[in-house]
């Protein structure tokens, strides 16, 4: 950098001294020497500040990021919550007796420091949000276990990010609006939600995702669920993966898209939007008893047969 200045300044004293020709070679000498001296000052100046600018442009780059961590024991048949709003949220199961959380705050034009990360530890487990400030001061956001709190954001880009390791046999709740929701090798059941964004879960036990704009991909070690099942998106596939074991009363809806199973069915009633496309089947797969459903509008259904899955 310093030497493209120097040169620079050598073509600017040149073209000078060209111009003035007429002078005396002692004036012309002079001249050149203080062109020389000053030319020199205002690109070490210009240089100076190039490198001030550039090493306040990193401060601030480096000021809009910010990390928190968190480490603590959910005993087994807990759950752990991770509740975000702009932002992907990452688990994996591992071999320790801790969970582990790591959430990486990112802002652009807000500040990360607005967005607070509140640990809310409750007889169920424990419960980590992402609290952003609120625009009605007469109701805060607020941090609480499962479909309770309170969250409304308003021009606020700061991202959240969490990255989460879960001990065997904890449950695992993630939750997010902008942003994509993975759990991998979960040693127990897991429960995904997003609004714009993509799931992708394998896990031990029982898994339930929702989201609007994005795929649903599970693969689940049990299918031995109690309550209804429920897999749902718009703008998405659904690709399911249960043990050989499964015996359910499917009902799959989607309009465009297909609806296939490695299980044999036993098809009650087929809705077709036109030959060879169904947009809502009821069918029996085993024994059935288990209701299990799946809507997607744009995409295509499918239940595959797998391995059992122990981690």
């Amino acid at each position: 950098m310093r030497y493209k200045l120097l040169v620079a300044s050598f073509l600017v004293l040149t073209a000078f001294a060209a111009a003035h020709r007429g002078f005396s070679h002692f004036h012309k000498g002079a001249a050149l020497t203080n062109h020389w001296a000053m030319a020199a000052l205002f690109w070490n100046n210009v240089l100076d500040a190039t490198e001030t600018a550039n090493a306040s442009n990193t401060a601030a780059a480096t000021d809009s990021q910010e990390e928190f961590r968190w480490q603590g024991r959910v005993q087994p048949g807990q759950t752990f919550e991770i509740k975000g709003v702009n932002g992907n949220v990452r688990a994996e199961g591992y071999g320790g007796s801790q969970v582990e959380v790591v959430a990486s705050k990112k802002g652009n034009r807000s500040d990360p420091k607005e967005v607070e990360i509140r640990v809310v530890e409750h007889a169920g487990g424990v419960t980590i949000c992402a609290v952003y400030p609120s625009d009605d001061s007469s109701r805060p956001n607020d941090c609480q276990p499962g479909r309770g709190g309170h969250m409304n954001v308003r021009n606020n880009d700061v991202s959240v990010d969490f990255t989460v390791k879960v001990p065997a046999g904890v449950r695992f709740s993630g939750r997010t609006v902008n942003g994509e929701v993975e759990a991998e090798r979960i040693g127990s059941d897991v429960e995904a939600s997003t609004v714009n964004g993509s799931i992708n879960v394998s896990a031990a036990g029982i898994t339930q995702a929702n989201t609007v704009n994005g795929s649903i991909k599970a693969s689940m070690g049990a299918a031995n669920w109690a309550n209804e099942l429920k897999f749902n998106t718009v703008n998405g596939s659904i690709i399911l993966e249960f043990p050989s074991s499964l015996s359910a009363d499917v009902r799959a809806e989607t309009l465009n898209g297909d609806v296939t199973s490695d299980f044999p069915m036993n098809v009650q009633s087929t809705e077709e939007v036109r030959p060879g496309r169904p947009k809502r089947i009821s069918a029996t797969i085993g024994g059935g008893g288990r209701a299990l459903t799946l809507k997607t509008i744009n995409g295509d259904i499918r239940i595959k047969r797998g391995a059992r899955l122990d981690f």
